[in-house]
């Protein structure tokens, strides 16, 4: 025989041939010879060396005892006085009722859904990273849920969590911000066959992510290509004169062209810009010709105009002239003003014939 004592708190199995005889609880106990004694803490799970199934045949054990059991398919999350603890998979566990109270969650993880019962804030911590599947969406984004090549349902912003299972899960996500596109160096023919290079700029964003991501496959090359074509169909209905006269209408023609086309593919198109006209050597050049010449023919009209005002100026003055004789003799004062402001010094010989002649000049 043996004394000994069961703390607080604690259970005491006692084997007699490594068969369950005996579950004793606190206080103080005499065992006979040929038993052994096995000491659990109640406040931490029951894991016991031996089969649990077996053990749990005896009543007395059972009835201190809850069992959790877990099918494959199945997780916990195991809960200690209300604190998360860990995760459990699939097999049968046991927790001492006692002061430690222990409680379980159970998940199935057949559904791809987590139940709004699990807290969401455990589902990123490391012990559940093996079984959750995490899919976040921007505040400036969208996105589209498929399930097994089948699309679900759209997703909106915010962190998105599934069960990791057998179902293949796939999120396609795009940016509905708007976008600036550039599209440099488009050769295009005029309807007189005349080459040019044009640089486009395009601002859009997407409407329908539906028609985006589902209907149409790689819906930005497609757009792109689009909005080539417009600008073509533009350019190619009229002559390179008409263009140029025109080149500011190319992007009103080309949005109300190209917006329905544009919707097809789930895009609003906003702006449609033309940033540049490069004509090619030979045109600039004939363009050049063309512009020195029509400058040259407006000087020409300035001038004749100006000789023509310069004409009748002249007239009229002599006119005046004509009736008036002190305004004749007022002119002749001026010119002989200009004539003395460009000599230095004046020679006269001929005696006073000459100066009689000055004095007539300027004496009535």
């Amino acid at each position: 025989m043996k004394f000994f004592t069961v703390p607080v708190n604690q259970v005491a199995l006692v084997f007699k041939q490594q068969q369950l005889a005996q579950v004793l609880t606190a206080g103080s106990y005499w065992v006979g010879f040929g038993k052994t004694v096995e000491l659990y803490d109640m406040s931490s799970p029951f894991l016991p060396g031996q089969e649990l199934n077996v053990l749990l045949q005896h009543a007395d054990l059972a009835a201190l005892l809850d069992v959790v059991e877990l099918a494959d398919n199945e997780i916990a999350l195991l809960y200690r006085d209300g604190n998360f603890r860990q995760v459990l998979s699939a097999g049968k566990f046991a927790f001492w009722k006692g002061a430690t109270v222990y409680s379980v969650v159970k998940a199935d993880l057949r559904s791809l859904y987590i139940d709004a019962y699990i807290d969401k804030n455990l589902l990123e911590k490391g012990a559940l990273n093996p079984y959750v599947r995490l899919y976040r969406i921007e505040a400036f984004e969208q996105g589209i849920l498929f399930v097994n090549g089948e699309m679900v349902q759209k997703l909106s912003t915010g962190s998105h969590y599934f069960w990791k299972n057998a179902d293949i899960v796939t999120v396609v996500k795009t940016d509905l911000r708007q976008i600036t596109v550039d599209l440099l160096g488009q050769e295009v023919l005029t309807k007189d066959k005349a080459q040019l290079r044009i640089n486009i700029t395009v601002q859009y964003r997407v409407a329908d992510i539906v028609k985006a991501l589902v209907d149409n496959k790689d819906f930005e090359r497609q757009f792109y290509t689009q909005m080539q074509m417009a600008l073509r169909e533009i350019v190619g209905k009229q002559t390179f004169d008409e263009l140029m006269d025109n080149k500011d209408r190319i992007a009103e023609q080309a949005l109300a062209g190209a917006t329905e086309k544009a919707a097809q593919l789930g895009v609003e198109l906003v702006d449609f810009g033309v940033k540049d006209i490069i004509l090619p050597g030979d045109i600039r050049e004939i363009m050049n010709q063309v512009l020195v010449a029509e400058k040259r023919a407006q000087a020409n009209v300035i001038t004749r105009r100006e000789e023509t005002a310069s004409t009748r100026s002249l007239m009229n003055t002599a006119k005046l002239m004509e009736e008036n004789a002190m305004l004749f003799k007022l002119k002749e004062m001026e010119y002989v003003e200009k004539i003395a402001e460009k000599i230095n010094s004046i020679t006269v010989s001929g005696g006073s014939q000459v100066v009689d002649q000055l004095k007539q000049l300027f004496v009535k």
